[in-house]
């Protein structure tokens, strides 16, 4: 049964009620952080305006939290910058854990004093969680008297929205309505922690009622998608959204018709990192895993553990077999992956993949065995297993002429030439033409990066360090995976990675130091959450849901991470596979040299700083109880969205 509940407030003291818009400070009369009234004081005896559970009380004396039981967050503040009186003129009636009852006092402010110093001494009372927890906050303005009944705040139903954390089915549900129905939907895809939908309009997306619903991070566009950032439950959800979407084709190209013609480069550039990470993120939880059995595999032949696997046995080339098919198949996968997302016959591309890791094809690309000679140029087989971008372009190319196909061959001749046509002429010319061009260039990057973080040492590792998070704030970092599995696709290593590595342990870090200071249970429940998800390599939990609401957390998470990669370039330290975060560990031995630990040796020390330094910075600095919780982060939409 669902039913509303009002809560009145009782004016603080003796005085002038006035709206929050009329109060002098831009934080509290813009209703950033939330619902409520000020009060022009005309006496210093403060009391509680509503019943409760004191929660916080500010070391400066001028500000303290009361918990209802109804889990209303009031903040009752005590003149506008009197902060800087650091405690003088306040005397505090109360302590944390204290039980109030609605007109009990709790505080004195000297008038007198706040006065002479120049200060605005308007008390104001704010709920900082009315957001999440009221509809509707009537207020009464005037002359009043301590005790008077001058405000009435009304709960949100409590139903399953607002109280209990909905099902996948029931969430799934809220998604689909508020991103502007079935009809709206072109195609949605995801990636290890975000809805990725493909919107006719974005613009009849609810932002607002999904940042705040209880499951939800954060949304967001870029890219050319709608975003939705959910977490480690977003395979799950997802799998519930497709069973409500019945009449949806996964596999149909996106079209988004919001006018982009006034930025046709930017519209451009944002349709190609679009395609590229719907064309990688399915593969990614497969390549990541893959890399942590390779890592362990180099663990077990260490000579300092006794080599307790030989390289040669039998269970080390079956168990790395099953890591190397990930890679190798990469472009069966890739191209597989990206027809789908093209809206092309996913088999005809995955058959292309398979044409470019053929063994017979590969033996000859390692040799270096020439096609044939034009013009005194030779053009060589290459070794395009563990390849990446050759094959993005050639499911590209094989969709172009797939569609044209079917436009001038009968239907009844499709079935057979379609694919027999397609695979001919797009795998031609992948392997004499596009595939050398592009696999040349995507190498050459790949080493000048390894290069580039080798040579910048410590200062480059500092810098990527420091600011590599902040990508992910804006889902650009989807951008630098390709890049990353390219370097270590063709150079074995990933420098970069490495650095990167810190970057996760470190955001981590700070949301612990969170949890564990915290005293609120739902900034506790949250925050071991996605400390756990951080230090698996997944930041997004942490970083929506705890450290860029307390800014200072992100920042210190940051300076965490700004040392570990100084220490990771002071080293030189490489990784050798593709999962980040503490259970990334093994990735930081050397399969092909077992012996050479240098790496390993990094990641223990980068990992440590990255750790304690975010941690105490944190805790220190970067958070406290009497901070407020900021509303979850508004991303600046895509260039050339209305």
């Amino acid at each position: 049964m669902t039913f509303k509940q009002k809560v009145t407030f009782l004016s603080p003291t003796d005085g002038q009620i006035i709206p929050l818009n009329k109060v002098s400070d831009p934080i509290f009369n813009k209703e950033t952080m939330g619902k409520g009234f000020g009060v022009i004081p005309k006496s210093g005896e403060i009391i509680a305006p509503i019943a409760g559970k004191v929660t916080t009380i500010a070391t400066t004396k001028h500000a303290i939290g009361i918990t209802t039981n109804d889990g209303l967050e009031v903040l009752i503040h005590m003149g506008i910058d009197t902060v800087t009186l650091k405690g003088t003129g306040f005397n505090i009636q109360v302590k944390p854990d204290d039980e109030v009852k609605a007109g009990q006092i709790i505080a004195n402010m000297d008038l007198g004093l706040i006065k002479n110093r120049k200060l605005d001494p308007t008390v104001i009372v704010v709920i900082t969680n009315s957001q999440e927890k009221l509809t509707n906050f009537d207020l009464a303005i005037g002359n009043t008297k301590a005790l008077a009944s001058i405000a009435e705040a009304t709960l949100k139903t409590e139903d399953a929205s607002t109280k209990h954390k909905l099902s996948y089915d029931e969430l799934a549900t809220l998604i689909i309505k508020n991103v502007g129905g079935p009809d709206n939907i072109s195609n949605v895809i995801h990636c290890i922690t975000r809805l990725r939908f493909y919107l006719k309009d974005e613009n009849k997306a609810n932002d607002d009622l999904l940042k705040n619903q209880r499951g939800i991070l954060d949304v967001l566009h870029s890219s050319g998608q709608y975003q939705v950032v959910i977490g480690d439950g977003v395979a799950n959800l997802y799998d519930a959204v497709i069973k409500q979407l019945p009449k949806l084709d996964t596999s149909a190209t996106s079209t988004n018709n919001q006018d982009d013609s006034k930025n046709p480069v930017s519209h451009a550039i944002n349709n190609l990192i679009g395609f590229i990470t719907g064309s990688m993120s399915p593969v990614i939880g497969v390549i990541a895993a893959s890399g942590i059995i390779k890592g362990i595999l180099a663990l077990l032949t260490l000579p300092q553990l006794g080599s307790l696997l030989n390289i040669n046995s039998v269970p080390y080339l079956t168990i790395s077999a099953m890591a190397d098919a990930a890679f190798y198949f990469l472009p069966v996968w890739v191209g597989f992956s990206a027809a789908k997302r093209l809206g092309s016959d996913p088999i005809i591309a995955a058959v292309i993949g398979g044409v470019l890791t053929m063994p017979q094809l590969i033996t000859w690309g390692k040799a270096g065995k020439v096609m044939f000679n034009l013009a005194g140029l030779n053009f060589q087989f290459l070794d395009y297993t563990y390849s990446i971008f050759p094959m993005i372009l050639a499911a590209w190319l094989a969709a172009k002429i797939e569609k044209w196909l079917k436009q001038v061959l009968p239907t009844y001749l499709q079935m057979i030439f379609v694919p027999l046509i397609t695979i001919l002429i797009v795998a031609t010319i992948t392997l004499i033409i596009t595939g050398p061009v592009i696999q040349g260039i995507a190498n050459g990057i790949a080493i000048f990066i390894n290069w580039l973080v080798s040579v910048s040492g410590w200062l480059g590792g500092f810098i990527i360090g420091g600011f590599y998070q902040v990508l992910v704030i804006f889902g650009f970092h989807w951008g630098v995976v390709p890049l990353v599995a390219q370097q270590i696709a063709s150079t074995g290593q990933s420098a970069i990675n490495a650095i990167i590595c810190s970057t996760m342990i470190a955001q981590g870090a700070a949301v612990l130091a969170v949890a564990i200071k915290s005293k609120k249970a739902d900034i506790k429940e949250l925050g071991f959450a996605a400390m756990i998800s951080a230090f698996c390599g997944v930041t997004e939990p942490a970083i929506y849901g705890v450290n860029l609401r307390y800014k200072r957390v992100f920042i210190s998470g940051s300076i965490g991470a700004a040392f570990g990669g100084l220490i990771t370039g002071l080293m030189h330290g490489t990784m050798f596979g593709f999962t980040g975060g503490l259970i990334g560990f093994s990735s930081f031995f050397n399969p092909k040299n077992p012996g050479d630990l240098n790496s390993f040796y990094t990641f223990l020390i980068a990992s440590a700083v990255s750790i304690v330094i975010a941690f105490v910075v944190t805790w220190f600095w970067g958070y406290n109880d009497d901070m407020t919780m900021g509303k979850k982060v508004a991303k600046a939409k895509r260039p050339g969205t209305k």
